[in-house]
């Protein structure tokens, strides 16, 4: 189990930050993952992939978590200090802070979809199969997702129509 951990935590933490955006939900959902792969190894079907069905056990525990919050009609932001969306913009801010603004304001499996294409470099079919659903379905989520994540950079300054880059940051 060390080693499955050690191999796979990084890309586990990744994901649950994108959708949760807070290090500790992050943290604690990345470990129920494990506890939940841990219980759950058996019933893994060796002939397919490995990593779509973590990401997927990853995807429902951050879904999970997300839930929870609803539930105790939590008004805490997704992602930490989003106010700072109302900082002037002459304050500069690194691509990644923006882009990180901008997952939190994606619907739920958008952000879930674009995070496994862009930064696990999942193939639309092992997204489909780890979020249970139809690969167009994927593609469609996908395609909005950066649709909204460019119009939200076009807001905040950092990208063009052509999505290029106005300013340095």
């Amino acid at each position: 189990m060390f080693e499955l951990v050690s191999r796979f935590q990084g890309q586990v933490f990744g994901l649950c930050y994108r959708m949760l955006g807070q290090r500790q939900d992050a943290e604690d959902a990345a470990q129920e993952t494990f506890v939940r792969v841990l219980k759950n190894l058996h019933q893994w079907d060796a002939d397919r992939d490995f990593e779509p069905w973590l990401m997927a056990i990853a995807g429902n525990r951050c879904r999970t978590a997300m839930a929870r919050r609803m539930k105790k009609n939590n008004t805490q932001p997704l992602i930490d200090n989003v106010a700072a969306e109302e900082v002037d913009l002459g304050h500069t801010r690194g691509i990644t802070e923006e882009v990180q603004l901008g997952l939190g304001r994606l619907r739920e499996e958008y952000r879930e979809a674009f995070v496994l294409f862009h930064e696990h470099e999942l193939s639309y079919a092992e997204i489909a199969e780890a979020m249970s659903c139809p690969v167009g379905t994927v593609k469609t989520w996908i395609h909005r997702a950066r649709s909204e994540m460019m119009q939200f950079l076009r807001m905040r300054g950092i990208a063009q129509e052509s999505g290029h880059a106005v300013r340095k940051v």
